[in-house]
């Protein structure tokens, strides 16, 4: 979430001229002019990232599109681990040739989903742990079939040929089964009902082997375990589920802006809700705010807001799926969406409610959800990278080590000389405040002169870009070189406006692609040694 307000990054650009090189703490050396940056800074490396865009005339667009909420089939149908039994005991003792059904029977067992009724559904992954119990003392042939569990039209069937044993101590057998790719029918032996899985237990005497005795003892067992099931596809009713959150969206760097005001241009910010499960859904937007840096926090205004968004099924199957859409459109003459965004916090918070069936089982439990549905909350607005700054300011603070590389040799006086070349059309006054470890102010040098628009500046024949040059001395008063020591913290303060050149007034500005900031940043010093 890191580029939802893209559009102050520019003013961080002369900061970060100063914080390029907190890495690593700044040492003095002695009797040097020396270079400490020579970079350039721009938009670049935000381009094709689909905030920042190329508009018309040579200039950038904005383009907050983001998906806020993206819900599949698994937020939705989540089928719990399940453990299933199925016993058999003899309604009377008697003898048993070899190869003879001694049992065969289905039941049926509920899969626990609460709010949810299942007719039918198609297995992604997941697998059947089976233990099967003999207590005969001789080989028993156990089949278990799952009827309305089939892959390409055959039904799920195993065979196992279980060992003798006793009533205390029964012969197992046991085997674990990917179930991946098959279809359930979850209606039962009637197909009435939902949630229910069927099993068929076959038991057969040894067609090897000799007679055998039942006793109404005698207990034939079969235990089988569902585990990690997903699925691809889901019909049902999938009950009234609201999926309800606060997304936050965050930028902490914007916590630097601790003062000023920008005017941004007309704004139209559309939320859009997007289902594409064919199951009728109501979504709701219930809050939209802005916190920044001080603590302030404004919120969207908008009559529309809190009201239900009401979407029908979507139409179609699999991948041909056509998903319904509804949307809330906010600007300056329905809410505050202005001083919402230009309140620049670091924090954006959206509220959201998502209710499946708002209206009950309309459809009769016949709502189908496919791997390719998909329920989406987006957030829709672009506009020109436009905007007046009025005393925009910036702090950022960085650790940093003057301590002096020799006793007889130390700094008597001393500058930074800062060369920029601005092809941003704002402007930055910019102040240093040196620091103790506990963040106690020594001292503040202002720069000699701001940072000049690039309206000021002449055109670029070979980029066609304004650029304007600057260059700015933060002299050290005598009092801060003798400080030098008890100073590891560096303050940077950036004070940005859009001036007119003509009349000296702020005015809107958009940003040309390509803009950038080109700066070389050195420090002179004058030693004395001392013998």
């Amino acid at each position: 979430m890191r580029n939802k307000y893209i559009i102050i990054t520019f003013f961080s650009a002369l900061l970060l001229a100063f914080t390029a090189c907190r890495k690593e703490n700044t040492s003095w050396k002695n009797d040097w002019v020396a270079p400490i940056i020579n970079d350039t800074l721009s938009l670049e490396n935000f381009y094709n990232d689909s905030t920042l865009i190329a508009g018309a005339n040579g200039t950038i667009d904005l383009d907050f599109s983001r998906t806020i909420l993206d819900l599949g089939i698994s937020d939705i149908v989540k089928i719990p681990d399940t453990s299933i039994a199925q016993f058999f005991y003899p309604a009377f003792g008697f003898t048993v040739p070899p190869g003879v059904d001694i049992f065969n029977d289905i039941e049926e067992h509920a899969l626990m989903i609460p709010g949810i009724q299942l007719k039918k559904i198609r297995v992604y992954s997941g697998k059947i742990n089976i233990k099967v119990f003999n207590p005969l003392n001789t080989t028993a042939i156990y089949k278990v079939n799952l009827p309305g569990v089939t892959k390409n039209g055959i039904v799920f069937e195993q065979t196992y040929s279980v060992p003798g044993g006793s009533q205390a101590n029964p012969g197992t057998s046991t085997a674990i089964l990917d179930v991946s790719g098959y279809e359930m029918d979850l209606r039962g032996v009637n197909a009435t009902h939902f949630n229910v899985i069927q099993s068929q237990l076959t038991v057969k005497t040894d067609p090897s082997g000799p007679s055998i005795a039942l006793s109404t003892s005698n207990e034939f067992k079969v235990e089988a375990s569902i585990q990690n099931l997903t699925v691809d596809y889901a019909l049902g009713y999938f009950g009234n589920q609201i999926i309800s959150d606060t997304s936050l969206l965050s930028v902490p760097y914007l916590n630097n802006i601790v003062s000023g005001l920008i005017d941004l241009p007309a704004l139209d910010l559309q939320v859009e809700i997007e289902n594409g499960m064919k199951v009728p859904v109501k979504g709701i937007i219930s809050l939209i705010e802005n916190t920044n840096a001080n603590n302030q926090t404004v919120a969207l205004n908008a009559s529309s807001l809190g009201q239900p968004i009401l979407l029908s099924p979507a139409i179609g199957s699999w991948n041909t799926l056509q998903a319904s859409q509804n949307s809330l459109s906010f600007n300056s003459s329905n809410s505050n969406i202005e001083q919402l965004l230009e309140n620049l916090g670091s924090t954006l918070n959206f509220g959201y409610s998502i209710q499946l069936n708002p209206l009950g089982n309309v459809n009769g439990g016949w709502d189908e959800i496919f791997s390719t549905s998909r329920i989406k909350v987006k957030l829709k607005a672009q506009m020109p990278l436009q905007l007046m700054a009025d005393g925009l300011t910036l702090i950022d603070t960085f650790n940093v080590n003057l301590k002096q590389s020799s006793p007889s040799v130390t700094v008597s006086s001393g500058k930074l000389i800062l060369e920029a070349v601005n092809a941003f059309p704002m402007q930055g006054e910019v102040k240093l405040s040196f620091l103790t470890e506990q963040g106690f102010t020594l001292h503040e040098v202002f720069g000699t002169a701001a940072i000049l628009s690039a309206d000021y500046g002449v055109v670029d024949p070979v980029d066609n870009l304004r650029k304007k040059t600057s260059v700015i001395e933060f002299v050290f008063p005598e009092a801060l070189i003798a400080d030098l020591e008890l100073i590891k913290k560096l303050k940077v303060e950036v004070k940005l406006d859009t001036p007119d050149p003509i009349n000296t007034n702020n005015h809107s500005v958009a940003i040309p692609f390509g803009a950038f900031i080109g700066v070389k940043l050195k420090t002179a010093f004058q030693t004395k040694i001392v013998y």
